[in-house]
Formats: structure tokens, C-alpha cells, sequence
């Protein structure tokens, strides 16, 4: 496996619009390294979301380039696993079968597909409720159920964009220990999007910071936390005060920008 799991080099992305180009992102040289779990924070339309597209080779870019695992990425992957900000599930489907819907899309063998789809349902609690259509499940277990399809298929790299915003705070809390407890287990090198600067670094080995569009890397920062945290010890940890504080003062700008605005 490659020391780094993630490259982007040089990267830019533009894209056209009715009244000419609009440029995303500007100048991103980003290395993650395998078994990293890096967060990304930033304002509203900086080109956060467009960033993993890059990775998942859903947008191609301008200028530079993109590599996972090693290969240059030219389309495509199917080596990732994607959350979304929605759960996304099939509403005629219980949650087991809508976990399964990964394997069969990939043409898994179903015996292991199977016995995974169980090894997730009880490492992320939904078990009891294996059977349950989406509308039975609250907001909290339908984004559990979706990130245990991306994880069937044991995918090197898993890419979540704004994966708990639409969550109420309490539960959001919940999840982010769950998805820490489950990344520490597992060792999947992850690339998070939120708007959360607390979540950014109750998550992240390093978060990176993220300028007004056209985005680009205002700076990286190491989070030098417990391995093993909990989210109220994080909370009150001096070290996350100073980083929580050092990232708003970094995003100070973007945010005063935005006040201005009529």
C-alpha cells in the first residue's frame, strides 16, 4: 500500500458558467497519508464538496493532478466509499437490504457480503433493527445505515461530505464518537467535509482550512488529541480551545465577509 492514500498536486478546478468560468478551487497540494483521517472545514462555497468529487473522480480538474492508492485518477473509483449529506436509502428496502444494495451492485460474493453487512450493523448499534424501512428509522440510525453500505465493501478510502449537518446537535455528538470508535477499528484512511469546527477536530488526525472561493489551503493543522477520546473530554481539553480557536480565527475573514452581505 502507498504511504500516501490521497494526492492532489497542483490542483485547480473551474467550471463554466452562463457568464463565463467559475474557478472552485486554486493551487490545492494536499498529501493524506493511509489510515489518516483529515477534515476539511470552510465557508459555504469554497469547494469543499468539489474537492472529494476530485478524489472520487466525479469532477475532473483544470489543472493538476489527483492520485488514490497509488494510480492517477482518470474517472470514476470504485474504491471508495461515499457518504452523503443525505442517507440516500431506498424507501421499499429494510435497513439490512438497503447495506446489502452495495454488494450487489459491486457483485459481491453474498455469503460475504452478508456476514460484513452483520459485522457493521452491530459495530454502528442498528441491530433490532435490521428489518426497518427508512421511515421507521430515525434521522440519526438512517445516516448509520448509510455509512454502513459504504463500508461493505472495505474500501481503502471513504469520503463523507457533511455526513451529520442535518442532525440535531445531541445525536450528531453520538455519531461522531461512533464514527471515531469505528475509524480507530477499522484504520480507513477517511477525508470528512463539515461546517463544524468542533466536529472538524473532535475527528480529525489534521484539519485542513479552507479559504472564499476559489479555495485554497489557508493551512493544515496537526490535532494532538487522545487517540482513544470522548467527545465531552475533547470539548474541554485546553488543546481544543486553542485549535478551535486558532481555525475561526483562520475563517474570521470568510465570516465577516458573509455579514456584509445585504
Amino acid at each position: 500500500m502507498p504511504s500516501s492514500a490521497v494526492e492532489l498536486s497542483a490542483v485547480s478546478v473551474r467550471f463554466r458558467a452562463r457568464h463565463g468560468q467559475t474557478a472552485a478551487l486554486s493551487g490545492i497540494d494536499l498529501s493524506v497519508r493511509a489510515g489518516e483521517f483529515v477534515t476539511i472545514v470552510g465557508p459555504s462555497g469554497c469547494g469543499k464538496s468539489t474537492l472529494l468529487k476530485l478524489v472520487a473522480g466525479l469532477v475532473t480538474p483544470t489543472t493538476g493532478t489527483v492520485t488514490l492508492m497509488g494510480r492517477q485518477v482518470s474517472g470514476p473509483q470504485k474504491d471508495i466509499g461515499y457518504v452523503f449529506q443525505r442517507a440516500a436509502l431506498l424507501d421499499w428496502r429494510g435497513a439490512r437490504r438497503n447495506i446489502l444494495l452495495q454488494g450487489e451492485m459491486r457483485h459481491m460474493d453474498r455469503a460475504q457480503a452478508a456476514r460484513r453487512a452483520d459485522e457493521l450493523i452491530a459495530l454502528t448499534g442498528l441491530r433490532g433493527f435490521e428489518n426497518a424501512l427508512p421511515y421507521e428509522l430515525s434521522g440519526g440510525m438512517q445516516q448509520r445505515v448509510a455509512l454502513c453500505r459504504a463500508l461493505l465493501h472495505e474500501p481503502p478510502v471513504l469520503l463523507m461530505d457533511e455526513p451529520f449537518g442535518a442532525l440535531d446537535a445531541l445525536t450528531r455528538e453520538q455519531l461522531n464518537g461512533e464514527l471515531h470508535r469505528i475509524w480507530r477499528r477499522t484504520g480507513t484512511t477517511t477525508l470528512l467535509v463539515t461546517h463544524s469546527i468542533d466536529e472538524a477536530v473532535f475527528l480529525g488526525t489534521r484539519v485542513v482550512v479552507l479559504s472564499p472561493r476559489p479555495g485554497r489551503i489557508v493551512r493544515v493543522l496537526d490535532v494532538d488529541l487522545p487517540a482513544g477520546r470522548g467527545y465531552a473530554q475533547v470539548m474541554s481539553d485546553p488543546r481544543t480551545r486553542v485549535l478551535t480557536a486558532e481555525i475561526r480565527a483562520l475563517l474570521a475573514p470568510a465570516i465577516v465577509g458573509a455579514a456584509d452581505v445585504p
